[in-house]
């Protein structure tokens, strides 16, 4: 199924520095927002949102001399609603083939949330597509997997993921009164500087894009139903590769959603320069809740020939 509305005055398809396109990848068309010439940057964004949510590193990225492209994940904003494919294998695939068909040798990967999980999993499973990592408010999968299994306090910070189980009512939810649950998560996720309502807004509507709930889901009913079937344990070992490329781990101090303590130590899966970067508060969403301070971070840090540990 193709993107239901990704067409010009669409409620992705935002006006700015920036310009809209898509690309076929892994048999499934891409929205991407686009700006700058140099190394690639493919930016990831995280549930409940869209490529929007990297409307401040965009311009950031492209002053300082690098390709920022910001794609839609499958299923989400102006990309393809397929039936099927959200596994994080598959998803990370999504991204490797988009960066093919950039027509770019790499890119660095810079995922937020869910992206972040989807940007560890591209950076082992195609190596050699992935330049550096740069990861937000998501710990590496094994870590993920751990902390919702066997901590409590992420198990109820994670609550969310485990209601996601049940059949349909989920997005239900999140498409009610005009998508009111996707403006509370992201308020109730925030530091203490939560977003304004404009800005609440533009998630709302696209999320209530038809499909778009019920495939904003999908990864999330895998990476709980998989835990004891075959294909998840099989991707949990596969998983045990290390990541070899420069990373930058990112996290809000506050964040509610995925406690630091769950984050921290994610560097065990890095045979590469690791660099822990934690922001003293705010929470969920660093890039949004304070992007002067997150770009900087992250442009001196692809700017930095050799990342230290």
């Amino acid at each position: 199924m193709t993107a239901p509305d990704s067409g010009p005055g669409s409620p992705v398809r935002i006006d700015g520095p920036w310009t809209h396109r898509h690309v076929a990848a892994n048999g499934a068309r891409f929205h991407i927002a686009e700006m700058g010439d140099g190394p690639l940057v493919l930016l990831l964004h995280g549930f409940p949102q869209f490529w929007w949510a990297w409307r401040h590193q965009l311009p950031a990225l492209a002053d300082a001399g690098f390709r920022a492209v910001a794609m839609d994940l499958r299923g989400v904003g102006g990309s393809d609603r397929t039936p099927r494919g959200y596994d994080p294998a598959n998803l990370a695939l999504d991204i490797t083939g988009v960066v093919r068909s950039l027509g770019e040798p790499d890119a660095a990967l810079v995922g937020h949330d869910l992206g972040g999980y989807l940007a560890w999993t591209a950076a082992v499973m195609r190596p050699k597509l992935v330049r550096r990592l740069a990861v937000v408010s998501m710990p590496h999968p094994r870590r993920w997997r751990s902390a919702m299994l066997s901590d409590f306090a992420q198990t109820r910070a994670g609550s969310y993921v485990w209601g996601f189980q049940r059949p349909w009512l989920p997005e239900r939810r999140l498409v009610a009164d005009d998508g009111a649950l996707v403006g509370e998560l992201i308020s109730s996720w925030s530091g203490p500087k939560p977003p304004d309502d404009a800005v609440l807004d533009t998630y709302r509507r696209a999320m209530c894009i038809p499909s778009t709930a019920h495939c904003s889901i999908e990864p999330y009913r895998w990476m709980v139903r998989s835990l004891a079937r075959p294909d998840g344990i099989q991707f949990n070992r596969r998983m045990k590769r290390p990541v070899r490329v420069p990373t930058l781990h990112l996290h809000g101090s506050l964040d509610p959603a995925m406690r630091t303590r769950s984050a921290a130590g994610s560097g065990e899966y890095v045979e590469a320069p690791y660099r822990w970067r934690l922001f003293d508060g705010l929470g969920h969403f660093p890039h949004e809740e304070d992007p002067m301070a997150f770009s900087a971070e992250l442009v001196n840090w692809l700017k930095d020939p050799e990342p230290d540990r």
